[in-house]
């Protein structure tokens, strides 16, 4: 093949078998612009779409919301939040003469704990006690075998008698030498010498006689006897074992519990005012156990330490009480109750009346109008639910106790059947005590009609569970009718 045959291009192939297809129009030049303006247009239209579902989902509920009353109109429907007064509880301020107290944390600390050690070495005999009995001071414990220092008390005798007799034929001798010294029978020298051998043997039986009271002493020690009076803890060493002085866990602890005390600690701020009423007469203390659901005694403050614990801020007083029924336990955790003072008719109200905001502290006073106003209160001493109003409400007033998040000032109320009673002041709370006052109210203020005793009256059907619905199956007040939507 020469060069010229290479660049030769090679016969085309025969193309496949097609339809014939229509020749393209091309667009006009006046059209393409306006068909790309059609495209954006409804572009535009999608997105106002879009945004218009998007703004009527978030704020549909609360358009809704003002046109509900709208359509609740006076003389057109019966859940017009307007129209009906708001459901409260209430209760009376009274006067009442009111205890103040102090509150603390307190341990039992006993007045006295003994542990019965042995005075002397032996085996132990026997044990006179039983774990956990009562004793007095003076009772037998334990035994030690006691013939060892039995046998010593027998020496110490006889040395004593063979003493005396020396001393006796001493003193004889001395009465012949004086009479022959009357006669010049002999020398004074003589005279004196037995007469100095006479004081020799006095001071001998003196040595003699306090050996024997010793040999007594360890005798007497071989009865183990009790210290003081208390209970008794566990038995630390059987029968049969050697004991000795030297024994650091003894035989048996003895702890005792009539009368204990109670320490307890206070704040400094409190010591002045602790102290006055110590010096007008004895504090009674209440001790409560741990839930404060019981109280375990009664007893008196017998006195205040020295100091102020730096540390703490705090000061240690001490409390007696006589536990006769043993209800006070050694190291028992213990809630104090101290009466400091009594304030003589203080107006007290409920505490749950007593609200705080910016205002300060303030309760709702209802008036023979049915209506609220805000009266803004001084806040004394508060035990428990029941607090003492210095200024601001006089007895007589009524003050809302429930329903207070609702109300506003001038807002006319409607009180309901509701156990209002201001517990006594210095009684304890009892447990479940708020639950019952709440199911008398059927869980709810707006609670009426036949479920306002148990909270089983009939619920509106367009409605399940609303428990402040009514016995005839209207909602509380203020909440929205029948198949509207929730509140905001």
């Amino acid at each position: 093949m020469t060069p010229d045959e290479s660049n030769v291009p090679p016969p085309p192939r025969p193309a496949p078998y097609a339809p014939a297809r229509a020749a393209a129009v091309p667009l006009a030049p006046e059209q393409a612009p306006r068909r790309r303006t059609g495209w954006i247009v409804l572009g535009v239209l999608l997105l106002a779409a879009v945004a218009w579902a998007a703004w009527h989902f978030l704020h549909g509920s609360d358009a809704a919301a003002p046109a509900a009353p709208a359509a609740s109109a006076p003389g057109r429907g019966r859940f017009d939040p307007n129209a009906k007064p708001a459901p409260v509880a209430t209760a009376t301020a009274r006067t009442a003469s009111f205890p103040v107290y102090l509150s603390a944390l307190g341990t039992v600390t006993p007045r006295a704990t003994v542990t019965v050690r042995p005075r002397v070495d032996g085996p132990l005999l026997r044990i006179n006690f039983k774990e956990g009995d009562y004793v007095k001071a003076g009772d037998v414990l334990a035994e030690i075998d006691p013939r060892t220092f039995a046998v010593q008390v027998t020496q110490a005798d006889g040395t004593l008698q063979k003493d005396r007799a020396l001393l006796a034929n001493a003193k004889a001798d001395l009465a012949r030498y004086q009479t022959l010294l009357a006669q010049d029978s002999i020398a004074r020298q003589q005279v004196d010498t037995q007469a100095s051998l006479v004081a020799q043997y006095e001071a001998t039986i003196a040595s003699d006689q306090g050996n024997l009271d010793a040999a007594k002493l360890q005798l007497s020690f071989t009865k183990i006897t009790a210290p003081i009076a208390g209970r008794l803890g566990l038995r630390q060493v059987d029968v049969g074992n050697i004991v000795h002085a030297a024994d650091a866990s003894g035989i048996v602890v003895i702890t005792q519990l009539q009368p204990i005390d109670v320490v307890f600690t206070i704040p400094e701020t409190n010591v002045p005012q602790v102290q006055a009423s110590m010096k007008a007469g004895a504090l009674p203390v209440d001790a409560w156990n741990r839930d404060q659901t019981a109280k375990l005694a009664t007893g008196k403050v017998l006195t205040m330490d020295n100091q102020i614990d730096v540390a703490t801020g705090t000061v240690k007083l001490k409390a007696e009480f006589a536990n006769t029924d043993s209800a006070l336990f050694p190291n028992q955790f213990v809630n104090v109750r101290m009466l400091v003072t009594t304030i003589p008719d203080a107006t007290v109200v409920p505490s749950a009346a007593v609200q705080r905001g910016t205002q300060g502290t303030f309760v709702y006073v209802v008036d023979a109008n049915k209506t609220v106003s805000i009266k803004v209160v001084n806040v004394g001493p508060v035990d428990g639910e029941t607090t003492v109003i210095t200024r601001g409400v006089a007895p007589g007033d009524v003050v809302v106790v429930d329903g207070t998040d609702r109300l506003r000032e001038g807002m006319t109320v409607e009180t309901v059947s509701r156990d209002t009673t201001v517990t006594p002041t210095g009684a304890r709370r009892t447990r479940g005590a708020g639950a019952a006052g709440a199911a008398g109210g059927a869980g709810a203020a707006g609670t009426e009609g036949k479920g306002a005793s148990n909270g089983k009256g009939r619920r509106n059907a367009d409605s399940p569970g609303n428990a402040g619905n009514r016995g005839d199956g209207s909602p509380p007040a203020g909440g929205p009718p029948p198949g509207g939507p929730p509140p905001g």
